[in-house]
């Protein structure tokens, strides 16, 4: 007899959790295990590549209200009758406007997103939140399920969360998981009283998957020394510093171009940043890639300068891809890099980085030495969905 399973996720657009949720998808034995996956929005890069057998159910059509200039919502909630929608989103209306921090915002308006919304008619054997926030809580408030379980897919006291937010839905869940040790202790220590429910599950890379990709053909020619970094343009990910950085650089007299691949709500500040810095054409905001393989592929170096991370997909996959890499020192940087053994750990300012990435243009043995010593990790973790199958017994 199969296991029914429900993954619930907000969307699928280009961020870490969400390729590692196709990644997991795309792992499952569909022999053992009948799939399904809620989005509240249909909608993402990644919308694609759901696997053929995992069942998307349809998208709830009151979520939409949420996004929408309260007086559209309200009025459209009206003509269609649904008087009740339209009262919560005025309630919620009022959080959008007095609540400054956007991720509280996000915790606090789940009251009446969740009153809004249908709960699933399907029983399930496990249901699984696999973001935090509104994943995690709809699992709670929505899904009839025997064992659920949330993820955690960052530093949880980076996030900006309130824990008494979290509390009451954590205390119903029957597995809390993270993506590396770090995380695990974070939330053991934010939440002592949940310390038997922590989990630690690495995303799922394949290096198989990987190589083949990166062998798409891209026209990146350029003679400069080529530096690459992937992530969402938002102030986790530190773009501002990279171009100081870049800038710092250039005024060395270091010939190079870096790439960003991604996409975020700071793209207009950022080239601004760089219109200022006088770095067009040096400093490149290529956007959303679908296949960011070949172009760490090309790089020379790849650059990690995030102020904050879970377990970083993007560093795995260039380790993978035996790309010499400097990283900023979050917290969690520690579980992936071996500081000049596999990788250069440098300091949260961007004098530090360009430091960093001087180093490694500079010594062409140490470059070859990270190589050789990527080359000899064992790098894939599709092994670790046995751990969720643990889990779901």
């Amino acid at each position: 007899m199969k296991k029914k399973v429900l993954f619930v996720m907000n969307n699928l657009w280009c961020g870490g959790a969400e390729k590692a949720l196709i990644s997991l998808l795309e792992t499952i034995d569909y022999s053992k295990y009948d799939v399904d996956l809620f989005l509240l929005k249909h909608e993402g890069l990644f919308l694609n590549n759901i696997p053929k057998q995992v069942n998307l159910l349809a998208e709830p059509p009151e979520y939409k209200y949420y996004d929408m200039p309260i007086k559209t919502a309200v009025l459209d909630c009206i003509r269609n009758g649904k008087l009740d929608v339209a009262l919560y989103r005025i309630l919620a209306g009022t959080i959008y406007k007095s609540e400054k921090n956007k991720i509280r915002c996000e915790q606090r308006v789940w009251k009446y997103i969740s009153k809004s919304l249908k709960d699933i008619n399907m029983k399930y054997d496990v249901a699984i939140g696999y973001l935090e926030k509104n994943p995690i809580y709809f699992c709670i408030d929505k899904v009839n399920a025997a064992n659920r379980i949330g993820f955690i897919h960052n530093d949880y006291d980076k996030l900006g969360m309130d824990p008494a937010l979290d509390q009451p839905y954590f205390d119903k869940l029957d597995h809390l998981v993270t993506v590396s040790e770090e995380c695990g202790n974070i939330l053991k220590r934010r939440f002592p009283m949940y310390s038997n429910k922590v989990d630690v599950m690495h995303n799922i890379v394949s290096p198989t998957a990987i190589h083949k990709l990166s062998k798409e053909q891209i026209a990146m020619n350029d003679t400069e020394i080529k530096l690459v970094s992937v992530g969402r343009l938002n102030y986790q990910k530190g773009f501002e510093l990279a171009i100081d950085s870049c800038k710092m650089l250039v005024q060395a007299g270091y010939s190079v171009k870096w790439y960003i691949i991604g996409e975020g709500e700071e793209r207009i500040k950022l080239e601004l940043m760089i219109k200022e810095q006088g770095l067009e054409g040096i400093f490149i905001l290529l956007g959303i890639k679908e296949n960011p393989y070949p172009y760490i592929k090309e790089a020379d170096i790849y650059v990690q300068t995030s102020r904050f991370e879970g377990k970083s997909i993007a560093i795995d996959e260039a380790k993978i891809l035996q790309k010499p890499i400097v990283v900023t020192n979050f917290n969690t940087a520690k579980d992936q890099i071996n500081n000049l053994e596999n990788g250069i750990i440098v300091d949260m300012t961007a004098e530090s980085i360009s430091e960093g990435i001087k180093t490694l243009i500079d010594n062409e043995d140490l470059r070859h030495q990270f190589k050789f010593n990527l080359s000899n990790e064992h790098l894939g973790t599709e092994d670790e969905i046995h751990k969720l199958y643990a889990l779901f017994n």
